[in-house]
């Protein structure tokens, strides 16, 4: 089947909401992606954090084959020995307590939603159902998860959203602090805000907001399903900032390409989860967890997380040298190999000339680039990552 062939299918027989790129991809080799004619694409977007450890990765593939080769599904009504290991190292690797499994992030947003609000009602808190999100938030696309994304573009069409959600300003403690109140069970925030630019919360605020939960008895709940997986250079963005979440969610890069998710809390918040509360039929799922292993295996050896912070020094290093040399480039922020670069105009079309001239990435927020390269990227690919944005960027936002 020829690209044409593959796009044109695509556009007979699926649904219209993907805005898709007219490129067909049909192979992928560590942070290279190569369509239907043999162009070499360099992937700064990896499936939207998704191929953490690259395209095919050897360890990866070898866990998936060997796995399917076993055991490819059997019922959560079971024991299953592979799901049981990945539930001990996404356990030391968090929270320290229980995970739920599930298929993807707005799943584990979902699972999550559920479990805050069983727990507070366990704990004698009926009609405390109440929780925090911020304006320009991100939680997914199912009810739950949209209810809980507090940008209105998302919901046209789809009102009523779910009660039960209060959505505050950004970086603003008083509004945080009046928002939670008794009939409030929990707080969720992303530690970073992905797909609403790569925007940073204040020096301090995340301290500062897990404070104001723990004096008023209220669960602190990180979505780190873009920002978790080592993205940020360590293991959780949470670790960064220093605060300590009593439930995690997480789904992306945890099996590298495979859809898993997964929701990790503290053992008296999980405690709220008994049998009938909640499932999943593919969570967990033998194929995902044998990758999600080879991944946390690659994650977990000493000096990966501060080579990917190194690595994130370096590209974002790169993007303010070019950002000085231009009067459109308002901003380069991010952490790790999480990046934003804001600019004075649409960046569609420059990830479209990106795309052109054999990177990829993608635009965020309507005028932001968003770089999320594999963490296995090399010096090199950041160097020429950098030599193509600076070459496809308009002539007219060049300094004279």
């Amino acid at each position: 089947m020829t690209g044409a062939e593959a796009i044109a299918m695509t556009e007979r027989y699926q649904m219209g909401n993907y805005s898709r790129f007219p490129v067909t991809f049909v192979r992928g080799e560590g942070s290279w992606l190569y369509d239907d004619l043999g162009k070499a694409h360099l992937d700064f977007l990896g499936g939207i954090a998704v191929a953490v450890l690259g395209h095919a990765h050897p360890a990866v593939t070898r866990a998936i084959a060997e796995q399917a080769g076993r055991l490819v599904h059997v019922s959560n009504l079971f024991h299953v020995p592979v799901q049981a290991r990945l539930g001990e190292r996404l356990s030391a690797a968090t929270t320290g307590g229980k995970v739920f499994f599930c298929n993807s992030g707005t799943e584990a947003n979902e699972a999550a939603i559920k479990l805050v609000r069983r727990w507070a009602f366990d704990r004698g808190g009926e009609g405390r159902h109440g929780i925090v999100v911020l304006e320009g938030s991100f939680h997914g696309r199912t009810y739950g998860g949209l209810s809980a994304t507090a940008q209105p573009k998302f919901h046209l069409g789809f009102e009523p959203m779910l009660p039960g959600f209060t959505t505050v300003p950004l970086g603003e403690l008083d509004a945080l602090e009046a928002a939670l109140t008794d009939r409030v069970c929990a707080f969720f925030v992303e530690t970073i805000q992905g797909e609403s630019g790569v925007r940073m919360h204040p020096p301090g605020y995340l301290k500062e907001a897990e404070a104001l939960c723990r004096k008023k008895g209220i669960l602190l709940v990180a979505d780190e399903i873009q920002t978790g997986m080592g993205r940020t250079g360590a293991f959780l963005s949470s670790g960064r900032f220093g605060i300590a979440p009593d439930v995690v969610t997480l789904a992306k890069g945890i099996a590298n390409g495979l859809p898993l998710g997964a929701v990790v809390a503290r053992d008296e918040v999980a405690a709220a989860f008994v049998p009938g509360t909640h499932g999943s039929t593919f969570g967990g799922n033998p194929v995902c967890c044998a990758a999600a292993l080879a991944v946390m295996d690659v994650l977990c050896a000493p000096g990966f997380h501060e080579d990917v912070a190194r690595k994130g020094e370096r590209l974002q290093g790169g993007l303010r040298e070019i950002a000085a040399r231009r009067t459109d480039i308002r901003n380069v922020r991010g952490l790790g190999l999480m990046v934003g670069v804001e600019m004075t105009c649409e960046t569609k079309p420059v990830a479209a000339r990106c795309l052109d001239a054999g990177l990829v990435v993608n635009a965020a927020a309507g005028n932001v680039l968003r770089f999320l390269p594999p963490l296995t990227v090399t010096d090199g690919e950041i160097d020429r990552a950098l030599e193509i944005l600076s070459a496809v960027l308009p002539a007219e936002g060049r300094k004279s």
